[in-house]
């Protein structure tokens, strides 16, 4: 399936300069969002994972149905302030500015392993950012499935160490 086909390209958004892919027309193609969840299911299924790990907010939409089709847990990596009891927080670069994310620190055992899904990977640093903030936890890190990674930006040279998987590549 020509997912390319499926995802519209907006010009300077968030900011000047970049070009956002925007997956919402990939999500509302039936046909297309069900293929993109099934291959991110397939590539999960070669490993032993405890839970998904979704990144707010496009990777709760990715990462949910992704977790309950392999009949494991989810864990929301959430915004700042969003979460309402203890969390273990990380800040960290974006590509044009800085943020913050959260977990509950109760969310995370020692040795679980887990598997991070999201909607986009651009330059890793939000991988990265949730993959430290699983392993601060005492957590295991599987690695991280996108529908789309944007190879320009070289983002697993972040992420050298893990299993990246991605369906769609620009």
């Amino acid at each position: 399936m020509d997912l390319k086909a499926k995802i519209r390209n907006i010009p300077d958004f968030p900011v000047k300069g970049v070009q956002f892919k925007d997956i919402t027309t990939l999500l509302k193609d039936r046909e297309a969002f069900r293929y993109s969840i099934n291959k991110i299911v397939e590539y999960c299924q070669q490993y032993s994972i405890d839970y998904i790990a979704g990144i707010e907010a496009r990777g709760f939409i990715i990462g949910s149905p992704v977790a309950y089709q392999l009949g494991v847990g989810f864990l929301p990596i959430r915004k700042p302030d969003k979460l309402p009891s203890a969390v273990e927080r990380i800040a960290y670069q974006l590509e044009y500015g800085e943020s913050v994310l959260e977990i509950h620190k109760d969310a995370v055992n020692k040795g679980d392993r887990i598997m991070v899904v999201d909607d986009l990977l651009a330059t890793g640093g939000t991988t990265g950012a949730v993959f430290e903030l699983i392993k601060k936890l005492g957590g295991i890190v599987i690695g991280a499935a996108f529908i789309v990674e944007l190879e320009f930006l070289n983002p697993r040279d972040k992420l050298k160490e893990y299993n990246i998987f991605s369906i769609v590549k620009y």
